[in-house]
Order: structure tokens, then sequence, then C-alpha cells
């Protein structure tokens, strides 16, 4: 009953949240004027490889750092199956976390990505672009029996352009809402030493001028892990759907993501990996 208690306390900071959410796709109006075809287009799937490594670090009782760094490849032009053909992204993402309570945190801070050409040494691109954003993120965590479930909001401001030669910068933002379970497999709960799975589902939406589905991307991803001492080790498949920069035409991608996070506490009090898991 507690944790049922403080799972309806937390939810009065996403009343806020939620309104403005909502206000916010209720003022988007049509699609700029882009003509959409009555048939959808699906193009073949894609395949890519996504290798990242987290940090937290906590500094007191209320306040954390918290950072990711990430390599990403993406299949070849001429070889759709391979999954680490091309470069695609270096993605670096930075923050400070405050919390509110241990089922409730707020994370802010600036992510610096590399977008990478489709050719490189095609003079007809440029080779990389930086695609500065800042972003802020509200967590909810609650235990459903012996499952962790985390509800994560995510907000991006991001200043973007394409690899084209002479392209410009557009600013948009993009809204994020993902569902995570950590499922224990050899404990009753999650703790160190502890195998587990953790499947996920976000949806991405995306508001601005040159947007003409706000309706970003679909990312269902499964991961498997173990948690050993400060870290955590974890990977798994990642299947992704939505709309490309064409009108009507669709991707879908499959993603293998291996990751570590490294936790640690400079109060010294070592406590179990019981919450600290949104990726």
């Amino acid at each position: 009953m507690r944790n049922k208690s403080m799972f309806s306390k937390e939810l009065r900071y996403f009343l806020p949240l939620v309104l403005i959410f909502s206000l916010k796709f209720s003022s988007v109006s049509g699609q700029g004027g882009v003509t959409i075809p009555d048939e959808k287009i699906g193009l073949p799937a894609t395949t890519e490889n996504w290798n990242g490594l987290y940090l937290k670090l906590r500094f007191n009782d209320k306040w954390w750092w918290y950072q990711e760094n990430h390599y990403r490849r993406r299949s070849s032009v001429d070889n759709r199956l391979d999954f680490v053909g091309r470069m695609s992204q270096l993605y670096n993402r930075f923050g400070m976390t405050y919390m509110f309570t241990e089922y409730f945190e707020v994370t802010f801070g600036p992510t610096l990505v590399w977008n990478f050409a489709p050719e490189r040494g095609n003079p007809e691109y440029v080779d990389s672009v930086l695609e500065p954003r800042f972003w802020h993120q509200w967590l909810l965590t609650q235990s459903v029996g012996s499952v962790k479930v985390l509800h994560q909001f995510r907000f991006e401001h991001r200043f973007k352009r394409n690899n084209d030669l002479g392209a410009e910068f557009d600013y948009t933002d993009r809204w994020r809402y993902k569902i995570t379970a950590y499922v224990p497999l050899n404990k009753p709960r999650m703790e160190d030493r502890t195998f587990f799975i953790a499947p996920s589902n976000e949806f991405f939406f995306e508001t601005g001028k040159q947007v003409w589905n706000i309706f970003e991307e679909n990312r269902v991803y499964t991961a498997i892990g173990y948690t050993y001492n400060n870290y955590m080790f974890f990977g798994g498949h990642m299947w992704t759907y939505g709309p490309t920069a064409t009108p009507g035409t669709y991707r879908n991608r499959h993603i293998i993501r291996l990751n570590v996070m490294y936790t640690f506490d400079f109060r010294g009090k070592r406590k179990p990996l019981t919450r600290d898991f949104a990726f």
C-alpha cells in the first residue's frame, strides 16, 4: 500500500506536464501545406549498431551528475543488413539531476550530436554536422511486486540540419514518453548481481515549421542485463518505425544496442542498484 500511495503522491508533479503536453499538440494545425500521398510507402528495413556508456555520479541526497556517450553506426548503402557499414552519430548527453523524492526526479542539460553524411567523402555533403540541443526530463519510478517500472517524459529543443551543402538549421521541439519495466530473473528484486530483462516502448513526437508529421518515431526495445557492484551491463534488440523527411514515406530499423552504466556515490553510502536505470 505504501508504494501505491507514494506513486499517487508523485502524480501531482505530472499533472501540469500532461496539461502542457496536451495544449502543445492541440495547437498544432495541419501539415504546413504539405501534400501527403493517399498511400503510405514503406521503405525496406535497415540495420544499425549503437554502443553506449552511461555515467551517474551522486553528490548528495538530492543532486546527481548524468552523462551518456554513444558511438553509433548504420548499414552500408549497398548492404542494408550489415549493421556497421557506415558511421552514423557521435551522441553526447549531459545533465544535472535533482531528486524531489525517491520516486520522482528531474534532469536538465545540453546535448551535442555529430551527424555524419550518408556518403562520407562525397563533395555534395558536409562530412559531419553538429546538432546542439537542450533537454529536460521528468522520471517517475514505481514498484509493481518485484518489477521496477519507469515512466520517462523527455523534452528536447533541437537546432538541426541535414548534411547537404548549404543546408540551413531548423529549430524543432521533440516530445518523448517511454515506459520501461525491469524484471529480475534470479532474485526477488533488482539489486546487486541481478540478471534481468527490461522491455520498453517509447513514443516520439516533433513540432516545428518544417515538420509534416508530428509523430516522429516509435521504439520498441528489449534489453537483457546484469548488475555487478557499481556497474550495469545491458544490451539487446530495438525496432523503430516512423516517417522520413519525404511526406508519406516511412522507414523502420533493426538496431543492436550494447551498453555499460557506471554509478558512483560520493556520499560513501553504497546502495543496491534499484532505481538508477533510465536509458
